[in-house]
């Protein structure tokens, strides 16, 4: 049986992808633990702060539903978050929100 390709990414769009996860693992890296909206593809909005990011995929702590930070809980205790996990390729814009 033979195996035939439904998709192959082109050299070029390959090493955009490249460069684009480079790019976004040094903001990871240089932003840790900080707050930020982050806007994707589909137009949702996150707001939350930046865990890391791994092989791709970017790793944002939010607030659970009905905790309010204002008054309860350490902003760097994970208790009161919940971490979302966004695709690298799906991010259109990250804000810093608080310097």
């Amino acid at each position: 049986m033979q195996q035939r390709v439904l998709y192959q990414a082109d050299n070029n769009l390959v090493q955009s992808l490249t460069t684009l996860r480079n790019r976004l693992h040094h903001v990871c890296r240089q932003h840790a633990n900080q707050f930020v909206r982050i806007e994707t593809l589909d137009g949702q909005v996150y707001t939350g702060r930046i865990v890391g990011c791994d092989r791709g995929l970017f790793y944002l702590a939010v607030s659970k539903p009905g905790v309010n930070r204002a008054f309860f809980g350490n902003p760097f205790n994970s208790s009161d978050e919940a971490i979302l996990t966004l695709v690298l390729y799906e991010l259109l814009v990250i804000t810093l929100l608080y310097t």
